[in-house]
């Protein structure tokens, strides 16, 4: 077990969100944390009771009765830090559950930091990284999918499948050395590029199968950035109200309603749709237009799906071939919008779009499906311990698949196997840090600072 700053102290904070509810809790970790709610408590005797037990009673400042409560005592080693773990819940008022912590902290507790309860129970070895990051994004999942992708890192089915790779390289280290080391021994298989490569090669594949899948893992995690594009009045606002299921945007029939960028975020079959509406693309005398219309091309930039939109009752113009040609490069869906209107619009020019009426359900269904289908995220349920969505986890698996390609790259060129060796040394660490062995006390620092007080 690593040591940490500070780890011997006992600490407290409100785990609930904050705002008046049914219940708070005020939760402490440490070898004091029974000990000081005990000082505080009228009920039973909680330093003689029994672990993993709720008890009534209530929390008194000397002989003021502050709160009714139920503590829960939950002793060492199965908790979530490892260490003795007391969560208090009383009711959920701002100001009672203050007057709580205040006086626990008056005991000797100190305040946590933000994701320290985590970070302990990293540092005593209950977790590994990416179970503590899981938990991160169990918290903030905004779709059954986001869970489900949270749910394999929490329970390590990620950690499993990172230890097995390192072990088939630690199995190619000991077998190196072992040659090196000890050259008499005829019994040890003699290690050579032939005999490392297959297992290398398959590594290498095997990696390679995970960072294909990375892109649809980040899709299922942020969502996808999808910007709505058009000339001024072809319906882009109108489109965007229908696919969010609300009046986000102002609609009119005044060509230029749409002046700066307007967002909003949906769900489409368990995939999250961040969209914004632009401001309509055509030469503008008027300052605020010219403003939202580069606002409009720097969302073009940043977005990974254009929803481009035409209008069937009007004919192409130069701002339209503009357009057409602007996002020739972007992954993009073209929409005719208002087919219930007289068409005035040359199809023929116009490849794969989708034609639709912006107020049809089943048409904007047919758009949802099309998004789906362009960005190729396919049966979305099958998600397993090879979907990675961490940025962070994603770098140091691409550095370790770096390592192991330099590694085949000495193998075929038939490099002495010391000097093999150390790329597949590398290889090992960099899958290390993705777990925790080899990480940093800044690394740790830095990634538990982002939770939230009480987790």
């Amino acid at each position: 077990m690593r040591v940490g700053e500070n780890m011997n102290d006992t600490i407290v904070a409100i785990s609930t969100p904050s705002g008046n509810g049914g219940i708070s809790v005020v939760r402490l970790s440490g070898n004091e944390s029974v000990a000081i709610v005990n000082s505080v408590f009228k009920g039973k005797d909680l330093e003689k009771v029994r672990t993993h037990t709720l008890h009534y009673g209530h929390i008194i400042n000397g002989n003021e009765i502050i709160d009714e409560v139920l503590v829960g005592v939950m002793l060492a080693p199965k908790t979530y830090t490892k260490e003795d773990v007391v969560e208090i819940s009383c009711h959920g008022g701002v100001f009672v559950t203050n007057q709580i912590l205040e006086l626990i902290l008056t005991k000797g507790a100190r305040l946590a930091e933000a994701g320290e309860f985590t970070k302990r129970a990293f540092l005593n070895g209950r977790i590994d990284l990416t179970q503590a990051e899981a938990v991160m994004d169990v918290i903030e999942a905004k779709t059954k999918a986001n869970l489900k992708m949270a749910n394999v890192g929490l329970r390590g089915d990620i950690k499993k499948m990172i230890v097995n790779f390192r072990q088939e390289l630690l199995n190619c280290i000991a077998k190196i050395e072992v040659n090196i080391d000890y050259p008499e021994y005829e019994d040890e298989q003699l290690i050579s590029n032939e005999v490392l490569k297959p297992t290398i090669e398959k590594l290498n594949d095997e990696i390679e199968e995970i960072l294909k899948k990375c892109e649809t893992s980040i899709v299922i995690k942020e969502g996808i950035k999808t910007a709505i594009i058009g000339k001024p009045n072809v319906g882009k606002s109108s489109l965007l109200n229908a696919i969010l299921k609300e009046e986000k945007a102002i609609v009119t029939d005044i060509a230029g309603t749409t002046r700066d960028i307007v967002e909003g975020r949906t769900n489409i079959g368990g995939i999250i749709l961040n969209l914004i509406d632009t401001a309509g693309m055509r030469d503008a005398s008027d300052i605020v237009e010219k403003i939202g219309i580069q606002k409009t091309r720097e969302a073009i930039e940043m977005a990974d799906l254009i929803i481009l939109v035409f209008d069937y009752s009007s004919p192409l113009e130069e701002d339209d071939e503009r357009l057409l040609d602007l996002t020739k490069n972007k992954k993009r869906i073209i929409v005719v919008n208002k087919e219930d209107l007289t068409q005035k619009i040359d199809l023929t020019i116009l490849d794969n779009y989708l034609l639709l009426s912006s107020f049809k359900e089943k048409d904007i269904e047919k758009l949802e499906k099309r998004i789906k289908e362009e960005c190729k995220l396919g049966n979305i349920n099958n998600i397993d311990a090879s979907y990675i969505g961490n940025a962070r986890q994603i770098a140091k698996l691409k550095q370790a698949k770096k390592s192991i390609e330099d590694c085949l790259e000495g193998l075929n060129r038939n490099l002495p196997i010391d000097v093999v060796e150390i790329d597949i040394n590398a290889a090992w660490h960099f899958l290390g840090e993705i777990i925790g062995e080899e990480s940093s006390d800044e690394l740790v620092k830095e990634l538990f600072s982002k939770f939230c007080l009480g987790k």
